[in-house]
Order: structure tokens, then C-alpha cells, then sequence
């Protein structure tokens, strides 16, 4: 399941930003830093969005904290065939063939369809259709 990562410290996020938060691979929607108190570090606190599950998680560190920030890796595909709430795509490279989650968010899918996909790990998530 695990996909590639590097560390950075919590400071350098940004709205937009991928970050693993308690295990989920999440986008950052919104960023809030407070000011360093009279006992503590600055603290800052993010809001994500699962990005290959519909969960919302809220990650709570110091500024100079460590998190992990997912290595993405992005591919174009087309559509084999449609299996109800299911998807088989090809990878248009190496023609590897993965079947996945029909996604909510995506419309007109169709057998042939091309598409560009997201894949960390053994996750993979189909984001648009070309064309």
C-alpha cells in the first residue's frame, strides 16, 4: 500500500499540497499558523480531503514538526471496460491494466475513453477525461 514519500517540516505547507495524514493520502485544503506562546512553538493546523477516500482529516503540529508528503505519480490511460460501480483502465506506457473505483466526480466514462489517473502506492484514482 505504501507509495514513495519524503519529509518536510509542518511549516512549509500550503493550501493544495499533498500530505499523509494518520495513514490517508489527503490534499490540503486550508492552512491556519498561531503564534508561538509564552510556554510553546508556533503551531499549525491544516485542513485536508482524502484524495482516494472521501474522508476530511485535520493535522495538528508544531511548526518545525516532521510530516510525510506523498511522491504522486501521475499517468494517462484509457478506459478497457465499465463493471457497474467498477473501472478497468490500461496504462498507456507500459500497458499495465489496473481495475479501480468508478469515480463519483468523473462523467462520460466510457469504454476507449482516455484518461489521466493519480496512483500512490496500490492506490490509483482516474481525475479527468481527456477530451
Amino acid at each position: 500500500m505504501d507509495g514513495n514519500k519524503k519529509f518536510d517540516q509542518a511549516g512549509s505547507l500550503s493550501p493544495g499540497m499533498y500530505v499523509i495524514i494518520e495513514g490517508e493520502v489527503c490534499q490540503v485544503k486550508g492552512v491556519e499558523k498561531s503564534k508561538p506562546g509564552k510556554h510553546g512553538a508556533a503551531k499549525i493546523r491544516a485542513t485536508a480531503m482524502g484524495l482516494f477516500k472521501d474522508v476530511k482529516k485535520t493535522l495538528l503540529k508544531p511548526v518545525d514538526g516532521d510530516i510525510e508528503i506523498p511522491i504522486i505519480d501521475r499517468g494517462n490511460g484509457q478506459v478497457v471496460a465499465l463493471m457497474g460501480d467498477r473501472v478497468q483502465i490500461m496504462d498507456q506506457k507500459d500497458y499495465a491494466t489496473y481495475e479501480i473505483e468508478k469515480p463519483k466526480d468523473v462523467q462520460g466514462l466510457a469504454s476507449g475513453a482516455e484518461i489521466e489517473y493519480i496512483k500512490w502506492g496500490d492506490n490509483i484514482r482516474i481525475t479527468r477525461k481527456k477530451g
